[in-house]
């Protein structure tokens, strides 16, 4: 039977694989294969303190999806995924691919600092011969401006011209002392008219108080990651959106965000821990 070190990817040059890193982390949480051994056992550890952490992962996952479909069908063309992580299951690119017929009439700038996730998204997009209209743009999401200016992204976004931007379970890395709150304005001040903003966020407001401990431990072992995590209310993380429209259904446990199906009873356990929703800029 093979081993973790028999199936664990080739580590891309200058990346560290001592140390658990929260995207690679999130990859194992999503059944991906771009994790290695001190990333699985980190997410085994937070597995059992709450069991539902997997689950949390994966309905995140699929409210993104949704997210993308409905901009697609709103006719958004350009897509910003802040914080894309280790490329896996269910990329926007794939996404895209299988909704559009014509190759390259929509374009996607995946933005992550970790260089395990630029690496493996490189590959990635040179694999899917996508690279034409799809990049990774290595840089820190608390930049906005860095980011928003960077040459990769002035090649394939028009910043005249509507964008979904995406904030997928990673907010939650951002702490107080980066000001989200000017962070989240930043990128909206740059987008213009239609443009989307996604968001979604762990929390524990109403959740079960017998799984609440075991959260609050979780979060305590990201303390040892490089990506330090913050639960807050969903009154602390409406304010991003700011005086942009949000749109139907609202604020919601993500399971409820346009659902295409019957959430599980794990999934419906799970959703009591992470809010989701979507705002259009209708200035």
């Amino acid at each position: 039977m093979p081993t973790d070190e028999d199936t664990a990817p080739t580590a891309p040059a200058g990346v560290d694989t001592d140390k658990p890193s929260a995207a690679r982390i999130y990859d194992w949480y999503l059944g991906g294969t771009q994790n290695w051994a001190v990333d699985r056992e980190f997410g085994k550890r937070a597995v059992q303190l709450w069991p539902g952490m997997k689950a949390m992962a994966q309905q995140n996952r699929a409210f993104m999806n949704r997210v993308v479909e409905a901009a697609l069908d709103a006719g958004i063309r350009q897509f910003i995924d802040l914080g894309s992580g280790v490329p896996t299951v269910g990329n926007i690119h794939e996404i895209i691919r299988r909704r559009l017929p014509d190759e390259g009439s929509a374009t996607v700038v995946y933005v992550d600092y970790e260089p395990v996730a630029a690496a493996h998204s490189t590959v990635i997009l040179e694999k899917d011969e996508a690279t034409g209209w799809a990049a990774i743009v290595q840089r820190d999401l608390r930049d906005p401006d860095g980011v928003l200016d960077d040459d990769v992204t002035r090649e394939l976004i028009d910043f005249g011209e509507p964008v979904c931007l995406l904030l997928i379970a990673v907010m939650h890395f951002i702490g107080p002392h980066d000001d989200p709150d000017k962070i989240a304005a930043t990128y909206r001040s740059r987008l213009a008219p239609g443009s989307w903003l996604a968001i979604s966020h762990a929390s524990i407001e109403d959740a079960p108080a017998d799984e609440t401990v075991g959260v609050r431990r979780m979060i305590d072992t990201y303390r040892s990651t490089s990506n330090p995590m913050w639960l807050r209310d969903r009154a602390e993380f409406v304010p991003w959106f700011g005086d942009w429209t949000i749109l139907e259904p609202g604020i919601t446990r993500l399971p409820h965000w346009r659902p295409d199906r019957e959430p599980t009873e794990e999934e419906l356990e799970a959703s009591s821990f992470g809010w989701g929703g979507v705002a259009e800029n209708r200035s």
